[in-house]
């Protein structure tokens, strides 16, 4: 009985790290303007100026999709936001593969915030999963619970923020332009969809066998 709880509980962990973490629309969506740039930059004659705006116009899309489909202002804004930023990079050095270098920076500034909140004891898997569970910082009452958030997130550290840095920036650095577009969208998805998958297992694994799961913190004791 204990087997078939433990396998009911893993399951239901990734499902819930799915759901609170992202799923394939957003992946797909946020892939969208980046390839729209390179296929406005080559057709255009490798036009930088036709290449931003096509991916502009293509942000807008997506955001004003996202909008009619029920979602937030503040998610749209962003995502149009970045895109516009990626387009005015690009814009200013002359340089297509610029319009990549946030990729390269926002990674780099994830996998740095990830590690830190590990090695400080506050896992930002563990912050966003409290967070969106109605938690708030219940589970850090929980020194089973911190520990496998912290396990867990190293997963993200170097699965997917530090994977993606040195591919994006090896990329960059070369100024292999259509290659990029093409990274973009096979680290977007089936990337995270890995990444989330095995997180789950080493969270799931990181729990004493009789422990109730991520959405049960034991608060009982107090987390060092």
């Amino acid at each position: 009985m204990r087997q078939a709880g433990s396998v009911t509980s893993t399951a239901e962990d990734q499902l819930g790290l799915r759901e609170l973490l992202g799923g394939r629309r957003g992946a797909v969506d946020a892939s969208i303007p980046p390839v729209v740039f390179v296929l406005g930059w080559l057709l255009s004659g490798r036009s930088i100026g036709w290449g931003a705006l096509a991916a502009v116009a293509a942000g807008v899309a997506v955001g004003g999709y996202r909008l009619a489909r029920g979602g937030r202002v503040t998610a749209a804004l962003a995502s149009v936001g970045a895109v516009a930023a990626a387009a005015l990079i690009a814009l200013y050095t002359g340089r297509a593969q610029d319009f990549f270098f946030v990729q390269v920076l926002s990674n780099a500034a994830s996998a740095v915030a990830w590690a830190v909140s590990i090695l400080v004891r506050w896992p930002l898997l563990g912050v966003v999963v409290g967070l969106v569970l109605g938690q708030k910082t219940r589970w850090r009452r929980d020194p089973a619970l911190v520990r496998a958030y912290g396990r867990a997130s190293w997963v993200w550290v170097f699965g997917q923020y530090t994977l993606r840095l040195v591919v994006f920036g090896v990329l960059w650095w070369s100024g292999w332009v259509v290659a990029l577009a093409v990274v973009r969208v096979a680290l977007s998805w089936p990337l995270i969809a890995a990444t989330i998958g095995v997180s789950a297992v080493v969270l799931r694994r990181s729990l004493p066998r009789d422990h109730p799961g991520l959405r049960h913190p034991v608060t009982g004791t107090m987390g060092r």
